[in-house]
């Protein structure tokens, strides 16, 4: 398949020039530079209100007209920021209650970045009038390209405007019945019954925090109102500019919005990817950057997503920030690329000279000129990626998914009981996603109400909470020729955090997987039990569950305590298809070793026939397969065949030794 918004990699990003305004001869230098790092895409006017409507109602838009006929004329296009991330002072002056109100109860002072109410009709309002002012003027000019909605929407208000929306936001949500309410969130426990809708307020430490019911709806409110802003934010956009495509930049894995959920409301995803490489765990870190690449471009069924922001060298947020070898970031970039991204853009393109970011890397430092080795970094990547145009709007074919659930993630966050001190459920699918990456071979990490049938293997892996309809889809899957992997943990509860009764896992599920769990264990980093799987011992570690077999075969038992001998690995044919459950948390090569015997029974298949050695991977994408080499040795690579080598120009064969964090793009 293939989707394009641009017939090139865009290679670009986030750029201040109203940072220069007063020395607008860095402007043409800015240009000059664009030019020699092969920048073809600048991201303007993120936090620009201030400058851009400096008091209510009066505009200023000489100096983005300028910046916008500069940038087309030397062939950089532009998106366009809506500037709703940060607001000017005069507006929180004269209307306080746009700040956000703390979970404390206290209103906001004036300050950083997205401090502003979701609910606020005021703030709606003043939003939507700069970005149809935004709209109106620029509609027709040949630079604008992309509409960058806001900037890393995150936060939550707790005000009564926000508390009040809650209220009417569970009056839909639960029918508008109380008596659904209160038994969704199991309120007769500590005699919590509501009796009516005005005695519920935002969950928060100083009134009601234990109540998962609540907490969870109220993470569902709080997508919602990120959702409702974003669709008030882009009205105009949609009137006045229907063919300009809108996107928004996602933060990682961040847990305080569905990521899922609002992608759908996207014209293509985007992301800000900062891994840490330079802590000395790059195999580790590719693996983690690869998996957040795959959930970002699996949200859209693999539609290619957009890398908005990366730092081009060091950032200035962590504790230690060590500067990263041009080759790390290069390399990471094009690992990018090959998972399904259609840009390379970076924060920032020049450092500024105060505020807090001016620390933070550039392709441009603050000694203002292009000698330096990270300016010398970005160009070649930018000549390199030219070369690429090829894999643009491609999108990946994928046998295998691994199901990693936002919503999900919020009720095992809520969640009081078993193992309080190890739980991640992100460490947990990146175990079971490592086997098949390190394989090369090409995986979706999908929500639960994602298409099942697609793939041949589905993992799991600690699906404790299931929404509506998932126990049918899963049931479905297997009996219709599927392979389906579970762990520990799975089906325990619904979307209300309410137990399921009858045994777990859930209803049907017991009996697609062939078993049922009558306990669950906790362990100590002291007390550890084992498994034995195919002559090879794995330390069971802090969890598992005691199951029964319901007809499923059993491959491993546990190895001590009270439930010596009990199953802890089964295989259950159900239908058409094969259900595995893994009852037990294993922190080592557990994971590794079983996918891999499940990869040869199915015969999944790697992208390509090129072998690699560990540590080395392939990703297929289009007819470009991209090598890398994210350890800190070099790795021989042995090429099934003649290829061409994209970047050099130059037909390569048989063996090769590909240097640490580099790669090779073939075709």
């Amino acid at each position: 398949m293939e989707k394009k918004f641009f017939d090139k990699i865009i290679h670009g990003g986030d750029y201040n020039p109203d940072q220069w305004i007063e020395t607008k001869e860095i402007w043409d230098e800015d240009m000059r530079l664009m030019k020699l790092a092969h920048i073809n895409s600048a991201s303007i006017g993120i936090f620009s209100w201030s400058i851009t409507e400096p008091e209510e109602g009066v505009y200023n838009f000489e100096w983005l007209d300028e910046i916008m006929d500069k940038l087309h004329d030397n062939g950089v296009f532009v998106m366009l920021a809506t500037p709703s991330g940060a607001r000017p002072a005069w507006l929180a002056q004269k209307y306080p209650e746009v700040l956000r109100v703390a979970e404390n109860g206290i209103r906001n002072e004036f300050g950083v970045r997205h401090n502003h109410c979701l609910t606020s009709p005021i703030y709606r309002e003043k939003v939507q009038n700069i970005n149809r002012k935004l709209a109106e003027r620029y509609k027709d000019h040949p630079a604008l390209k992309v509409w960058h909605i806001s900037n890393e929407y995150g936060g939550e208000c707790h005000c009564e405007l926000c508390r009040e929306a809650f209220r009417e936001w569970l009056k839909n949500y639960y029918h508008n019945d109380l008596d659904e309410l209160n038994r969704s969130w199991w309120n007769g426990f500590w005699s919590h019954k509501i009796t009516d809708w005005s005695q519920i307020s935002s969950p928060k430490e100083r009134g009601e925090k234990l109540v998962t019911g609540l907490k969870l709806a109220w993470n569902r409110f709080v997508t919602d109102s990120h959702i409702s802003f974003f669709e008030n934010e882009i009205v105009p956009l949609r009137e006045i500019t229907p063919d300009i495509p809108v996107t928004t930049n996602f933060m990682r894995m961040y847990e305080g919005i569905d990521y899922q959920k609002f992608a759908k409301h996207l014209d293509f995803v985007s992301w800000d990817n900062y891994p840490y490489w330079e802590r000395g765990f790059n195999r580790y870190i590719s693996t983690e950057t690869a998996f957040v690449h795959d959930v970002f471009r699996s949200m859209k069924n693999g539609q290619p997503f957009f890398m908005m922001e990366s730092s081009p060298s060091n950032v200035n947020w962590h504790d230690v920030n060590k500067l990263p070898r041009a080759e790390t970031q290069n390399t990471a970039a094009i690992q990018a690329i090959a998972h399904g991204s259609d840009s390379v853009q970076y924060f920032q393109w020049r450092k500024g000279r105060g505020g807090h970011e001016k620390y933070h890397g550039a392709v441009v430092d603050h000694c203002g000129h292009e000698n330096t080795r990270v300016f010398r970094g970005v160009s070649k990547l930018g000549s390199e990626l030219e070369k690429l145009s090829g894999v643009v709007g491609k999108y990946s074919d994928s046998k295998v998914a691994i199901v990693y659930d936002w919503e999900n993630s919020w009720a095992i966050k809520h969640y009081c009981g078993y193992n309080n001190a190890k739980r991640d459920y992100i460490e947990e699918c990146l175990k079971w996603y490592k086997p098949f990456y390190s394989n090369s071979i090409s995986t979706d990490v999908i929500s639960m109400e994602d298409d099942f049938s697609k793939y041949d293997l589905i993992v799991a892996p600690y699906l404790y909470m299931l929404k509506d309809g998932t126990i049918e889809r899963i049931e479905k899957y297997v009996a219709n020729g599927g392979t389906f992997i579970g762990t520990y943990l799975t089906g325990i509860v619904d979307k209300n955090d309410l137990c399921y009764l009858g045994g777990f896992p859930a209803n049907e599920l017991k009996n697609v997987f062939g078993i049922w769990a009558e306990e669950t264990d906790a362990l100590t980093e002291k007390i550890k039990n084992a498994v034995i799987f195919e002559n090879k011992e794995y330390t069971v570690d802090h969890i598992c569950d005691i199951i029964h077999s319901n007809g499923a075969k059993v491959l491993a038992e546990y190895q001590k305590d009270f439930y010596k001998q009990t199953p802890a690995l089964t295989e259950n044919y159900y239908k058409n298809g094969k259900a595995y459950y893994v009852a037990f948390r294993n922190d080592g090569d557990f994971a590794t070793d079983f996918c891999k015997k499940l990869i040869e029974d199915l015969n999944i298949r790697s992208d390509t026939d090129i072998k690699t050695q560990d540590g080395s991977v392939v990703r297929k994408r289009g007819d470009h397969i991209f090598v890398m080499n994210f350890t800190d040795n070099p790795k021989d690579i042995e090429l099934d065949k003649e290829y061409l080598d994209v970047i050099k120009g130059e037909k390569i064969s048989g063996k090769i030794t590909l240097q640490t964090m580099s790669y090779l793009v073939l075709k």
